[in-house]
């Protein structure tokens, strides 16, 4: 394996460490924010978008190293661990884009119910984990399914 390689590998472990690993952050501050005071629910909301603003560019690095990756590996880009983790990782990009922003932008518009609204960003955080989980263990495990 040449120094490049290896480089474009550790960049790429790096980049899904950082894509998920901040995602279990959002756990406990959902908690948190059910019982916060309006002063301080601000201050959570700003992290959160915080953290999904860092899942989202460490995803960008995930996806060039990726492609990298198969690039200049030995893989086809036909292989079925490689597909099923192009399909999930669009439909995860989707997903993070639409389903916390929206979610984001409706906690604070008058007559909606927060505990509703806590609750859908809760469900939509383990939903995004268990996505990248997917998409983690695709790229590990490799299986040829087709």
């Amino acid at each position: 394996m040449s120094l490049y390689y290896g480089a474009i590998v550790f960049a790429h472990v790096v980049s899904a460490v950082i894509a998920v690993g901040p995602l279990f952050l959002l756990l406990p501050l959902i908690r948190r924010l059910r019982t916060a005071k309006a002063e301080v629910e601000d201050v959570y909301l700003a992290f959160i978008r915080v953290v999904i603003r860092l899942v989202m560019h460490a995803g960008h690095v995930l996806v060039v190293t990726g492609a990298l990756l198969i690039l200049f590996g030995p893989w086809p880009w036909h292989s079925s661990w490689v597909i099923l983790t192009l399909g999930i990782m669009l439909l995860s990009a989707v997903f993070l884009a639409s389903g916390f922003s929206s979610v984001l932008k409706k906690f604070h518009e008058p007559g909606n119910n927060r505990q509703l609204i806590i609750n859908k960003l809760y469900r939509t955080a383990w939903i995004y984990i268990g996505l990248l989980m997917i998409m983690l263990w695709l790229m590990v495990q490799k299986p040829s399914i087709w």
